[in-house]
């Protein structure tokens, strides 16, 4: 299936999901990503806040869990800049104030810029992925950038409160493909970096 045609099916899939079932996959994949332990020993964890019209997993389940039991893996969200293209990445704890852009994303307030370079690990959003770690997301491509701004050995691993299709047909070799995605009934694995556990 083509990228545009998947952005489509999930767009229109999600906006119909009950809310009383968007949570439950929402905690399903959460219980999913801390059966890898290897992530509560990481250093500093990248994950988006979730944007409700998009009906996105809530990933509020994650970062409150990383602070409650893993106080010493940093936390850093992405922030839109003013040029509707860029990515700049701030520090979440839970003393950050938010508040939410135009696009309707929360947003840290005076917060410690992280660049891209000091991540351990990416918890990527996405709309759709395949079984070969090809992932579809709004087509913006603000994560494709930012994803080649890290380091080589950065974790990426995608959420879906969806299983993979068999193949996106216009995936290519540009691509930023995902190590792992985590989805309420279990994680998929693409291959990994060097020196990782995952």
């Amino acid at each position: 299936m083509l990228k545009s045609e998947l952005r489509r099916q999930m767009l229109a899939w999600r906006r119909a999901l009950s809310d009383l079932e968007l949570v439950a996959r929402s905690r399903q994949v959460a219980a999913q990503l801390f059966k890898e332990t290897y992530l509560t020993q990481l250093g500093t964890v990248h994950v988006f806040l979730p944007i409700q019209r998009q009906r996105e997993l809530d990933t509020w389940e994650i970062i409150r869990r990383f602070w409650r039991d893993f106080p010493a893996v940093r936390m850093v969200v992405p922030v839109m800049q003013k040029d509707g293209v860029t990515l700049r990445h701030y520090l979440l704890t839970p003393d950050t104030e938010l508040v939410e852009n135009s696009w309707d994303v929360p947003e840290p307030l005076h917060a410690e810029e992280v660049m891209p370079q000091e991540l351990d690990a990416v918890l990527v959003p996405l709309l759709a992925f395949d079984e070969a770690g090809h992932r579809v997301g709004y087509g913006k491509g603000f994560y494709d950038r930012f994803l080649r701004q890290c380091r080589p050995d950065v974790l990426l691993i995608g959420l879906s409160v969806e299983d993979p299709v068999p193949r996106i047909a216009d995936a290519w070799e540009g691509d930023v493909r995902l190590h792992a995605c985590v989805t309420p009934g279990k994680i998929w694995r693409f291959g990994r970096p060097a020196d990782t556990g995952m």
